[in-house]
């Protein structure tokens, strides 16, 4: 994104109260911004394992439209956010490049659910993530990271169709870097997973 716009996160210890722990993984193609929405949303300071980009990783990584980009993930961010005085989100950004993929299965051992990042100028990147949730059969909600030099704007309706996307997985734009659209992010996967636990009980 061309400028940091994001409201400073509070940085507030955990509630006595908080008696349920949900993991959640954050997946998407490479620079797509799943660093930036883990920082934007954490109330802790966040752990990132970034480093800078060097030539190593020309020919290997794929930086088409990146041209900003000079660090990346090399194994994940983590996170916390409250989204209530019970409920903590424990967030896992997991790293972009193909290269790091093998991480991603490890990463989704007791997730409960995961959020896609979508970035439309790079819209195939976010396949193989919706693939290895389904493979996983890990419910999730897509979003879609707006950038600012992204003179698409294609609609949700379109991009749902480019992905093949259910019409029963929520899709919803968003900015990484704002910590309220984040945080409505999250509200919109724990509200998918409250419905997705409410219709199996009601599964004779």
């Amino acid at each position: 994104m061309d400028s940091a716009t994001s409201e400073p996160p509070a940085r507030t210890p955990l509630t006595d109260a908080a008696e349920t722990g949900l993991k959640i993984v954050i997946v998407g193609g490479f620079g797509v911004g799943k660093t930036t929405l883990v920082r934007s949303v954490s109330e802790i300071r966040p752990l990132n394992t970034e480093e800078v980009m060097t030539q190593a990783g020309v020919g290997v990584d794929e930086t088409a439209g990146l041209a900003t980009k000079t660090t990346t993930t090399v194994a994940f961010d983590f996170g916390r956010i409250s989204l209530s005085d019970r409920v903590v989100l424990y967030l896992f950004g997991a790293p972009g490049q193909e290269r790091f993929w093998f991480l991603w299965d490890r990463l989704f051992s007791g997730t409960l659910g995961a959020v896609v990042l979508v970035d439309t100028r790079r819209m195939s990147e976010s396949w193989y993530a919706i693939d290895r949730l389904e493979h996983h059969r890990t419910p999730f909600v897509v979003a879609v990271n707006r950038f600012d030099d992204d003179i698409s704007a294609f609609s949700l309706d379109e991009i749902r169709q480019a992905l093949s996307l259910p019409e029963h997985i929520p899709l919803i734009n968003c900015d990484a870097r704002v910590r309220s659209s984040g945080k409505n992010v999250l509200i919109a996967l724990v509200d998918h997973l409250y419905e997705l636990a409410m219709a199996r009980e009601l599964t004779p």
